[in-house]
């Protein structure tokens, strides 16, 4: 692996019962020999919750091992993490490539959930802080969704009993019964929405890399924008890892051996 590579991942949600990363040493593999790693949002959650002390020590965790681990690691934020970082997306590859971790893509930052319409209501109220005829920026409107992701506690993320988090989480997730296609309505327009959001915002740019959804996969749009979504390390998906070199974009599998997580083959390679 070339020293000037830049990988891309997201949505590791370390301290969730629902992650597959139960130890942070279980993902070194995954930094061998790169130079730059960025971690596009959901990293872990920093939200209030009922149990301060172990998002407190997750934190902890994760100051202490990723600079240990890799020479440059950039956290951006998400909605779980949205007091990570002060930064909430990236430009790579000279503008080519644009990295958010894609809940601002929606108006109610995650649709499927049971709190989306009181995220509706507070991004509302956020808006009419600014006058209709001058709408907020790119940076203001980052700066409104992550105060109202912040202002959503966590729901079943802290539960340290297992069998209590696994009722939560199935009372999260498939209730009410509307929550299911909710979530593959979400999947479906992820990748128009994503395209969308370039165009407006970043027109220069070729691609588009995004977490949030958990639903991995590469949407090439008909007017050149490649849409890419890394998916997450939560069941039942996958993850992929998104390689920036020298002239060249590599989508690669991730793949789980031996409780390790590991670069596995190559998806698609696309010129930059």
């Amino acid at each position: 692996m070339p020293a000037e590579t830049i990988r891309i991942l997201s949505d590791l949600h370390f301290g969730d019962h629902a992650s597959r990363v139960t130890h942070l040493a279980q993902i070194r593999p995954l930094l061998d020999s790169i130079a730059h790693l960025v971690l596009n949002g959901d990293t872990l959650d920093t939200r209030p919750g009922p149990r301060p002390r172990h998002t407190a020590e997750s934190r902890a965790v994760v100051a202490d091992f990723f600079p240990r681990s890799v020479a440059q690691t950039t956290f951006l934020t998400g909605n779980h993490d949205p007091d990570l970082s002060p930064l909430h997306h990236l430009d790579l590859a000279d503008g080519a490539v644009f990295v958010t971790h894609g809940d601002i893509f929606f108006d109610d930052i995650v649709p499927w959930s049971n709190d989306a319409v009181l995220i509706r209501q507070r991004l509302a109220a956020e808006r009419r802080a600014f006058n209709p005829e001058t709408p907020p920026d790119l940076a203001q409107h980052f700066a409104m969704v992550r105060r109202v992701a912040a202002s959503i506690p966590q729901r079943h993320q802290s539960e340290r009993n297992r069998l209590k988090y696994t009722a939560r989480f199935l009372a999260d997730t498939i209730w009410p019964p509307t929550r299911v296609a909710r979530i593959i309505e979400t999947w479906r327009n992820t990748p128009a929405l994503a395209a969308s959001f370039l165009r407006k915002h970043r027109p220069q740019a070729r691609f588009i890399i995004s977490g949030h959804t958990h639903r991995r996969g590469i949407w090439p749009q008909t007017d050149g924008v490649t849409v890419i979504n890394t998916g997450a390390f939560c069941p039942p998906g996958g993850s992929y890892a998104v390689d920036l070199t020298a002239g060249k974009l590599s989508v690669r599998d991730i793949v789980r051996r031996a409780g390790e997580f590991r670069i596995g083959s190559v998806v698609a390679e696309l010129p930059l």
